[in-house]
């Protein structure tokens, strides 16, 4: 049983489905502003961001271009950190529960705790691909022993 969850963990495909996972709503979001741009332009004016088309266009390419990096595990960490700075920002434009009261400040509150959450999944996934590439260059110089 240790050998085959050692085996799982060390696999390519669960990291790979980990970045999918990790980068799927990212990308969706992103989708969704380019496929219904007047829907991503209502969103940035409920949020007083104007003009509405430049800020929906810049978060549709912060959100594709940032999460391709994630899910190709290129730059992972540039993706990671951009879509980091983009939750934090969100938190502060959108989430602003200190400024709320009762139901609304707690729904804005359990919004904030998910984003921060999600950064820490950034962050995870970040020295988790620095690693990989550590040992996978150790290993090229230091190939394992046949059994």
């Amino acid at each position: 049983m240790r050998l085959f969850l050692e085996e799982t963990l060390d696999s390519r495909w669960l990291w790979r489905m980990a970045r999918l996972l990790l980068a799927l709503m990212f990308i969706v979001s992103g989708l969704a502003r380019v496929l219904d741009p007047q829907g991503g332009m209502d969103e940035m004016r409920a949020a007083g961001l104007e003009p509405a088309w430049l800020f929906n266009t810049a978060v549709a390419t912060t959100l594709l271009l940032a999460a391709m990096l994630v899910l190709l595990d290129r730059l992972l960490w540039l993706g990671a950190a951009a879509l980091s700075v983009f939750l934090v920002l969100t938190i502060v434009v959108v989430h602003q529960f200190w400024k709320l009261s009762g139901d609304e400040a707690r729904v804005a509150l359990f919004f904030a705790f998910e984003h921060l959450t999600v950064i820490g999944g950034m962050i995870a996934a970040a020295i988790a691909s620095h690693l990989r590439r550590v040992l996978d260059d150790i290993s090229r110089w230091y190939p394992a022993p046949a059994s």
